[in-house]
């Protein structure tokens, strides 16, 4: 006998929605919570004195000899910083209420867009300032057309590749191109990479030729056009940063570990290497998630767990309370940050490093009344987060570690 069920009368059953699921992402940004911000950036540049010697004269016996003081002076400059999300009228209009969709319309792409932007800082904070995701292989082939059914597939090299600057749904560009292609799959164990649009650089390469290891990605147009990153500051051994020549007493501390793992000796370097040079001692030790778990065994025995208790009854949850390193100033915390390359550990000290920006910091633009913003010969709505500023690293405070085991 025929009966009604949700198979047959599929139309005459509602379904039942769960609430938007968490993210399956990690959007974790610790580093990016602890620098120093200020939002007082106003002129067409900012000077910053930077004092690399002692000063005056000094002797015995006889009365020395004077000499002058003369600061480095640091100039920053602002950099225009954006995040973007358009939403079409029609889905606003579908979702104004909790009957009709998940979340309202106006809201969620608002949260994702500035999760995403906090995201782009941290890429560039553990970055070089050129926007670089990530180069070729040099051997294989690109292949594809750049269509939805046909993308082209790149492998990135093991040198340049980090997970974290790959992202689906970004719009990324090649080499100088100004062209978007999307990310449309991100493969991390072969790191190859689909891409969907134009580019006529790709396009001649299809089938006969590798992206080379000299020729960069990067995020939609940001080539030579981000803040200053970690990488590009700690790393430098000649040339200038923010107007300064990177010298004695303008440059990092940084120790070229050679291939060899990550031990206690080394981190006592590094801390020390800073602390010697500068006369502060780094305040935070941040390292890729390989380096982590080898730090992790290397200190088994400083590991402290806690047992919280849930809600009145009597189950508990156990879990690490956090790994510290002891410095000649007391414990030092430790933590993973996926935009940091597998080989590498920073030796920071958050003290002095400064986001400087124009006054209102990361914000809507709002200035005519309102953030959603009517798109012209589209039924669609435009939002628009950011801020124009510069990230400041002096770079004697800070070492790095590069060159170790994965």
């Amino acid at each position: 006998m025929a009966k009604y069920n949700t198979t047959v009368a599929t139309n005459l059953f509602k379904i039942k929605y769960g609430k938007l699921s968490a993210n399956t992402f990690n959007s974790s940004n610790v580093m990016w919570a602890r620098i120093k911000q200020d939002h007082n950036f106003v002129g067409r540049r900012m000077e910053v004195p930077i004092p690399t010697t002692f000063a005056g004269g000094v002797g015995s016996g006889s009365l020395p000899t004077a000499n002058y003081y003369n600061p480095e002076m640091a100039v920053i400059t602002s950099k225009k910083l954006y995040g973007v999300t358009r939403v079409e009228r029609e889905a606003i209009k579908a979702a104004e209420s909790d009957e009709g969709a998940f979340v309202r319309m106006t809201k969620e792409p608002i949260q994702k867009c500035v999760e995403s932007f906090s995201r782009n800082m941290s890429r560039m904070l553990f970055n070089d300032g050129t926007g670089a995701l990530g180069a070729g292989d040099g051997a294989t082939n690109v292949s594809g057309a750049g269509t939805t059914g046909s993308p082209y597939l790149v492998i990135i090299g093991t040198a340049s590749w980090k997970e974290a600057n790959w992202e689906e749904r970004d719009f990324v560009n090649y080499n100088a191109e100004t062209t978007n292609l999307e990310v449309t799959a991100v493969n991390a164990t072969t790191r190859q990479i689909s891409l969907v649009g134009t580019s006529s650089g790709l396009a001649a390469l299809a089938g006969s030729g590798p992206v080379l290891t000299t020729v960069y990605f990067h995020m939609q147009g940001s080539k030579n056009n981000d803040t200053e990153g970690l990488k590009g500051v700690l790393d430098a051994t000649s040339s200038t940063k923010y107007s300064v020549n990177i010298a004695r007493r303008f440059q990092a501390s940084q120790i070229d570990a050679g291939g060899v793992g990550i031990t206690v000796d080394l981190l006592n370097q590094g801390m020390l290497d800073v602390e010697k040079k500068s006369g502060k001692v780094p305040n935070l030790i941040v390292m890729s998630y390989t380096q982590m778990r080898k730090v992790m065994n290397q200190l088994e025995d400083q590991k402290q767990y806690n047992v919280d208790p849930r809600m009145t009854d009597l189950k508990g949850k156990v879990s690490f309370k956090g790994l510290e390193f002891m410095s000649t100033m007391g414990s030092v915390p430790m933590f993973a940050d996926r935009f940091i390359e597998d080989a590498r550990i920073y030796l920071l000290n958050d003290n002095y490093i400064t986001f400087h920006t124009r006054p209102g910091g990361p914000e809507w633009f709002e200035d005519d009344g309102t953030v959603f913003l009517r798109v012209s010969d589209d039924d669609a709505y435009e939002a628009r987060y950011g801020t124009y500023g510069e990230v400041f690293i002096i770079p004697t405070f800070h070492g790095v570690i590069t060159g170790l085991s994965t």
